[in-house]
Order: structure tokens, then C-alpha cells, then sequence
């Protein structure tokens, strides 16, 4: 298969092409064919020799385990090849470190990058419903929570079709973070177990497992798990490996995950001699450190926990990296020739110190040496500029789990606070910030500090989050090493959250340009003149209809909640925090619920406002808010005044899958996080490529966007983050309560429990963080601004060739916000890693 690279154009993976019977047999072997409905076919043989259970027979789970096991059958031989030409050729690997990959559901994923939809047509084409039911079977793995995860996901698909030599580590989540649903408007967690079936895509590996040794052991004592100090204890981290198929199934990479298991699963002298407790609290222990996605903060056992997991995912990690290095290479020194290993975010920096302990105590070599090596082999990507979300862990911890990566970081840090004070002599506060240890009655290892200095690169996510960092969250640091600075912008793939999610759009863009852009997004820019096309805006339109009714079917059977497709979509889904503001969203609705109050035959377009995100289990008012816009839609509901004009869904349990509906369905897309506090988003990048009009602030990535299509295309509104760091002095929200009337009067609206007749003060938080708290995100400060775009927004609705020419700009200018360009700037200016093509 020809395949382009990166030039003036971006970077391009495999050329899309049509797939006939003779290129599946070339590419996939006879397997590929046999699954498509022979009598022996491999989904059939599947479903005999694993589930021992006749076709006709199988129930939808059962369907779904061949189906799966069948297309992974299929894609084995290239997996293997990908794997051995890495082991022959012997290229610069990179390796990505994270704590979330947030993958959702592999199958048709699986089957669209393998361009085997053909295959499928021919074994289901007569039964479509049926490949749908067996799709629905999967769950989405609960491997992440949220952007993070979701990047890692995109940028893991890039890779691969890049054809990049590259792998992702993670730990694999016995439960994820918790299944979310809806309780009297409250958010409820419940476990996610979401391996309680065995997973078809996984492979464990246990010849490789890594053992990983803590300075401290563990007991139970009263039903908790205490540390016992100067024992040292050991797991097992047992690999479990899934393929990672890039565009075309010219490359598979793997994702390697992680589960925790006892060093000696089961004692049974221990147990047999009486000490049942001692041996099944080594079994317990081992297994609750991957049991869950980001335990509960609130307890010291939960952040401890949290350090443990972080640590055992580098030791694990590094470990194997270190494995595979030393498998073609014999001088350390090359290691950094050899491996790129990027930490996403602050959780894997760890392995700072870890790599350092394997270059001096395993490797032999000197201090100087094994620092260079560290910092040229290890690259950081900066995440967030909230400094409460800066991880921070207590020394004492540290002295108790791991010492002797604490007597690393002490070192490390006496080096660099020598160099400071050398290159700024008498500036000790300027030491005291860029010090790894943050002094106070308890210590604390920074860990964004120690990420920074144990690297060569650290890059932000979107070009405004990048210059803040330098101006502002790490300043001191970024004026002492400038040079290890860059920016990043993220990116989406295009198979999954256009191609995939999107058929009818796709299809309509193929139409028009041809296929090229699903591995070159730039592509997109030859829609820009078919803005003025009468029958492309038909086609585009007839898309947007047929997401909306499928999003408002998906709706009615996941919730009972029934929705008007005909009505304008207007959706935020994402984590639930204040500085997302998601409140001020709410806020909107009360003030155009309020006008309606006021003037029932007000001329107002019918809408349906969708929220969807998970709160943190101990942030109390995220969970207030999640009740509020229940609440909200609950009184909407039941007043007759709206006459279906306005209506509001919070929609249970956020993940995958539900943005793969909703985001193609989308109107309009509210990206409304306060100025100089989002890094970049991703799912503003989604809504915009699938064609949904911006309502947002000038934040993050969203910046970007509207530079690319034109602020005349997006809404935007607000304070800038210039703005809103110089009006911190002297903010007020008790001014825009006393001088705006439509703020005030739906504060008082709240307040006076028209939301919860039935539940009197229950939104009292909400007065605290809008009024008594100061109003630290400043909602109240944009609230006028926003319904001021607002009502420009739906002014512009009722002029659908105009609201189509806007979606069409749009579209065609989402070609930079794809992970293949994000991946392929990543590659040639961090990593120094080129496409190595499976042979």
C-alpha cells in the first residue's frame, strides 16, 4: 500500500482505499474470508470452540466474545510481524506513560481501521441489527475518566498509523472509577466492573511480569490496611497486552496494562499454620492497588494508595522498557537513542528517579552520566495550570514506601538548587520556588518540578496554555531551562470521532473531496468553498437530521427520556468542576426560563440543553450542581409556561460511547471554562469536526480554533485570561448581583427554592460559591456576555443556510486539530522517532 509522509501538507499515514476480496486475502490471510460466512467461518468456530455453543443458540454476549476474537484472529499475523520487524530493525521506540487510556469499545473500532468493513457487510449485510446488538455487547473499558485518558486513546491510534514504533503503559483498572447513575438528581457511584466477562482483545503475559519492591510491607488491622515501616514487601505487575491498529492494519502496536498480584499469590504454609489473616492481606493488598481509577483523596489510605499505583506503574513500565532495550543493545549509553519515553502528566514522574536507580544501581554507571541519560531518554506533557491540581507528595511518604528514590530526589534537588543559586546569586526565594521540596510543617515532593528538571522537554497542550505555564504556573523554572519548553496543541483522531461516529457526514464529505482526508485531516480545507453549494448545505443537513435521530433513539432507550430531534441541541458534556462551569450553563437556562416566565408567548425556538460528566465521589458541589440541572429540568418539565420550549437531560454515566452519539448530534458546543484555566480540551476539537457551532470563551485550545476558522464562525464571549488574572484584585460578584436584574433575579429564583420545593436550602452551596466565596471562576462576570452570544447564536438558527455556511467553515478548518499532526510534531520535535513500517 503506497504511503505518504509528513510534508508542508502534515502528516499523513496510510492512503484510504477500497477493499476488494484479493486485498483482504493479501493483506489478512485466508481468515479474514472465512470470517465473512463460509460454513467453517472463524466466527463460527469461535463461537464452537470457545463457547462450546451452536450459532443459532448464542446469546448476544457470547456473539459479541467470537466476533471479537475472530477479528482479532485476523490481525495476530500482523501484529506478530509489526512486533518482529521492531526486534530486526531496531529503531529509536516510543514509549508512552499514563495513568488513563480511555478507549471505549474496540470492536468497531477495530474493524473500521482494518478496513474490513466489507467483511462485515458480507456477514452481516442481510442482518444488520444484528452486528448493532453484537457491538453493544462490549463495554467501554474503564481504563480512564476523562481528556487525559481520551488524548492518550487518540494519540496510542496516531501512532500506529503513523507507523511509529511505539507502545503505551497503563494499569488496568479492576473497576475503573465508578458507573455513575442518577439517584432524586444526585449523583450515585457504583463499581464499574466491567471485566466481569472476559475481555477478548487482551492477552496477558505473565513470562514478562516485573516484580516491584516497596521500602515499607502492609497488615490489616481493623478491616484497613496499615504500613509497616523498614519491611520491605514486593508485587507482581502481570502484563496484559491489547492491539493497538493503526489506519490501513499496515502496524498493530500493543498497549501493555498492568495488574497487581501477590509475589507469592497464596501462602498456604501461612494460612495452614494458623495466620489466615497475614496471608490473605498480602493477596488483598496486592489486589486493591489496581481495583480502581483514582481511589478516594479524601483518606489518607486512598491518596496512599494513589502514590502506590503511580509508582508501581513506572517500576513496571521502566522495568520492561529496560528489558526490551537490553534485549539489542548492549551500552547504556545509547539508551536515549533508543527509547523515548514520554510522561503524561505529573502521575508517571516517577520515573525520573526510577530510571535513575537503574543507571546507578543496576547499570553501575556514574551520577553525571546516568543524569544526562535520564533527562535526554524522559519528556513530561503539562496538563494543567490549577495549582491544587500540581501533584504534591508528602516526604514522609515517600521515606516509608519508596526511600530510596527519595535520597534520589534529595540529591537531584541539592544539585539543582546549587545550579540556581549560582545563575541568580541572592534571589533565595526564587530557590525556595523552583526547590523540588516544598517546605512547610509537612514536606512535600512538587512533582511537576521534579518532571521539568529530570527532562529535556516539557510542552503545554494548547498555545495559550503553554505561554501561561512559562509566565505563570512554573515561571522560575522555564527561566531557568527556556530551551525545554515547547508547545503542543492537542489533537482528535479523525477514524474514530468522524469516521466512525459519523457515517453520514463522512460519507457526505467523501462524496465532495474523496477519501484522503481520513489520514490527511488538512484535507478538510477543500469543503471551505462548498459553503456556497446549495446541495452540499442539503447534504449536510440531512447528516446533521440523521444523528439527531439516532442520538434522540439512543436517548429514549438508555434514559426513558424522551427528546425532539427537531429541536436545537446545544450540548456540554465533560468532567463536572467549577472551572468548567457547568453552573453557568445552568444559570443561562434559569435566565431563559425566567424570560418565558415573564412573557409566555416570548418567540423562543425549541432547544434541549444535554449535560454529561462525572464528579469527583468527595467533590461535594460538583454534586450539587449535578442536582441542580436535574433539579432544573425537573421544574422545566413540569411547568407549563415552557410549552416544550426548553428542555434539560443530564444523561448517567459519560463515556465513550455516549460522545460517540452526542457529539455528532450536537448543535452547538459550550466550551465555557473560565479564561487561563482549561489546558486545551479535546472535545471542543470533536464537536467543531463533526460540525457543531462554538459557544465558548477565548481558552485553550478553543483559541486556536477560532484563529483557524475565523471568529466570525464561533461565539465567543467573556473575560480573556488577561483579563480575568488583573480583575482578581477587586472582583465582585455582589456588583453584577446588584446591577445586572436578569442575574439577580435568577440567583433569587434559586434561592427562593423554586428548584427544590420539596428539598428547602439544598442549593445554599450554590450562594457560597457564587456570592459569599467571591466567585473565584467568575460566573457571574461572563453571565451577561454569554446570553449576549447566546441570543446571537440563536438569531443565527433560524437562518439554516447561514447556520450551514458557518458549519461548513467549520468543518473544513478542524483539519489542524488532528492527533496525526499533534503526534507527527511530537515525533520530530521531542522524540526524534521515525516511522519504521512493518515488513
Amino acid at each position: 500500500m503506497a504511503q505518504g509522509r509528513a510534508t508542508g501538507g502534515g502528516p499523513k499515514g496510510p492512503k484510504p482505499q477500497a477493499i476488494d476480496e484479493a486485498v483482504i486475502l493479501e493483506r489478512y490471510g485466508s481468515n479474514a474470508l472465512r470470517f465473512a460466512g463460509a460454513p467453517d467461518a472463524l466466527y463460527e468456530r469461535r463461537l464452537k470452540l470457545d463457547n462450546v455453543v451452536e450459532p443459532d443458540r448464542a446469546d448476544a454476549r457470547e456473539r459479541y466474545e467470537a466476533a471479537a476474537r475472530a477479528v482479532r484472529d485476523i490481525v495476530a499475523d500482523r501484529w506478530l510481524r509489526t512486533d518482529e520487524t521492531y526486534a530486526r530493525e531496531n529503531p529509536k521506540r516510543v514509549y508512552y506513560l499514563s495513568i488513563e487510556f480511555l478507549i471505549g469499545r474496540s470492536l468497531g473500532n477495530n474493524v473500521m481501521n482494518l478496513m474490513l468493513d466489507p467483511v462485515i457487510e458480507r456477514a452481516f449485510g442481510e442482518d444488520s441489527h444484528q452486528w448493532a446488538e453484537i457491538l453493544h455487547q462490549e463495554p467501554d473499558a474503564g481504563l480512564g475518566n476523562g481528556g487525559l485518558g481520551r488524548l492518550a486513546a487518540c494519540f496510542l491510534d496516531s501512532m500506529a498509523t503513523l507507523q511509529l514504533p511505539a507502545m503505551g503503559y497503563g494499569l488496568r483498572y479492576e473497576h475503573g472509577i465508578f458507573r455513575q447513575t442518577i439517584r432524586n438528581g444526585w449523583q450515585d457511584e457504583r463499581p464499574d466492573n466491567w471485566l466481569r466477562h472476559p475481555d477478548p482483545w487482551e492477552v496477558v503475559r505473565p513470562s514478562e511480569s516485573v516484580e516491584v519492591t516497596f521500602g515499607c510491607s502492609f497488615e490489616l488491622r481493623a478491616g484497613a490496611l496499615r504500613m509497616i515501616p523498614n519491611s520491605p514487601s514486593s508485587l507482581v505487575g502481570i502484563p496484559y497486552d491489547r492491539p493497538v491498529i493503526g489506519y490501513g492494519g499496515e502496524t498493530v502496536n500493543t498497549l501493555r496494562l498492568w495488574s497487581a498480584t501477590a509475589l507469592h499469590a497464596f501462602d498456604f504454609q501461612r494460612f495452614s499454620g494458623g495466620d489466615f489473616v497475614a496471608s490473605i492481606a498480602e493477596a488483598l493488598n496486592a489486589e486493591s492497588l489496581t481495583r480502581v481509577l483514582y481511589p478516594d483523596d479524601t483518606t489518607v489510605q486512598g491518596r496512599e494508595l494513589r502514590l502506590m499505583q503511580e509508582y508501581f506503574l513506572v517500576a513496571c513500565s521502566l522495568g520492561d522498557i529496560v528489558r526490551r532495550f537490553r534485549e539489542t543493545n548492549d551500552d547504556w549509553r545509547t539508551l536515549p537513542d533508543k527509547a523515548a519515553i514520554q510522561m503524561n502528566d505529573t502521575h508517571p514522574t516517577l520515573a525520573v528517579p526510577e530510571l535513575m536507580r537503574i543507571l546507578l544501581d543496576e547499570a553501575r554507571l556514574d551520577w553525571d552520566e546516568a543524569w544526562d541519560i535520564t533527562r535526554r531518554t524522559l519528556a513530561y506533557t503539562n496538563h494543567t495550570l490549577l495549582p491544587e491540581a500540581l501533584e504534591r507528595w508528602p516526604v514522609d511518604w515517600m521515606q516509608l514506601l519508596i526511600p530510596r528514590h527519595l535520597e534520589l530526589i534529595y540529591e537531584i534537588n541539592r544539585r539543582l538548587v546549587a545550579d540556581i543559586r549560582a545563575r541568580f546569586p541572592g534571589d533565595e526565594a526564587r530557590v525556595a520556588r523552583t526547590s523540588l521540596i516544598e517546605e512547610g510543617q509537612t514536606k512535600h515532593i512538587r512533582m511537576a518540578n521534579l518532571a521539568i528538571v529530570g527532562s529535556h522537554s516539557t510542552n503545554g497542550v494548547a498555545a495559550i496554555h503553554s505561554r501561561l505555564l512559562r509566565t505563570t504556573t512554573v515561571k522560575d523554572l522555564a527561566e531557568a531551562f527556556p530551551e525545554r519548553f515547547n508547545n503542543k496543541t492537542n489533537g482528535v483522531t479523525p477514524r474514530r470521532w468522524l469516521r466512525l461516529a459519523n457515517p453520514w457526514l463522512a460519507e457526505a464529505i467523501t462524496a465532495s473531496i474523496g477519501d484522503a482526508w481520513i489520514t490527511d485531516l488538512a484535507e478538510l480545507k477543500k469543503l471551505k468553498p462548498l459553503a456556497e453549494d446549495a446541495a452540499f448545505r442539503a447534504e449536510l443537513h440531512k447528516a446533521q437530521r440523521a444523528c439527531k435521530a439516532r442520538f434522540a433513539d439512543w436517548v429514549k432507550r438508555h434514559t426513558d427520556v424522551v427528546v425532539d430531534p427537531d429541536s436545537m441541541f446545544d450540548c456540554q458534556i465533560k468532567r463536572i468542576h467549577e472551572y468548567k462551569r457547568q453552573l453557568l450553563n445552568a444559570l443561562r437556562i434559569v435566565v431563559l426560563y425566567d424570560r418565558l416566565r415573564e412573557n409566555p408567548k416570548l418567540d423562543m425556538r425549541p432547544r434541549t440543553f444535554f449535560f454529561a460528566g462525572k464528579a469527583a465521589p468527595a467533590y461535594h458541589l460538583a454534586k450539587v450542581i449535578i442536582k441542580f440541572i436535574n433539579n432544573l429540568g425537573q421544574t422545566l418539565d413540569e411547568d407549563p409556561v415552557v410549552g416544550g420550549k426548553l428542555k434539560v437531560v443530564f444523561l448517567p454515566e459519560y463515556n465513550v460511547t455516549l460522545a460517540e452519539r452526542c457529539i455528532p448530534a450536537a448543535d452547538v458546543s459550550n466550551q465555557i471554562s473560565t479564561a487561563g484555566y482549561e489546558a486545551s480540551g479535546t472535545s471542543n476539537m470533536k464537536f467543531m469536526m463533526n460540525g457543531a457551532l462554538t459557544l465558548g470563551t477565548r481558552d485553550g485550545a478553543t483559541i486556536e480554533m477560532a484563529e483557524e476558522a475565523g471568529e466570525e464562525n464561533f461565539f465567543l464571549f467573556g473575560l480573556t485570561a488577561a483579563e480575568v488574572a488583573n480583575s482578581r484584585p477587586w472582583y465582585s460578584p455582589y456588583w453584577h448581583y446588584e446591577n445586572e436584574a436578569e442575574t439577580r433575579k435568577a440567583l433569587d429564583l434559586i434561592f427562593s427554592d423554586h428548584f427544590s420545593r420539596e428539598e428547602r436550602g439544598v442549593f445554599e452551596p450554590l450562594r457560597g460559591a457564587l456570592l459569599t466565596n467571591g466567585d473565584p471562576y467568575m460566573h457571574l462576570a461572563d453571565l451577561t456576555s454569554y446570553l449576549a452570544a447566546d441570543a446571537a447564536l440563536s438569531a443565527l438558527h433560524r437562518q439554516p443556510d447561514e447556520w450551514a455556511r458557518k458549519v461548513i467553515h467549520n468543518i473544513a478548518a478542524s483539519g489542524k486539530f488532528s492527533s496525526d499532526r499533534t503526534i507527527h510534531e511530537y515525533a520530530t520535535e521531542i522524540w526524534g522517532a521515525k516511522p519504521c513500517p512493518a515488513g
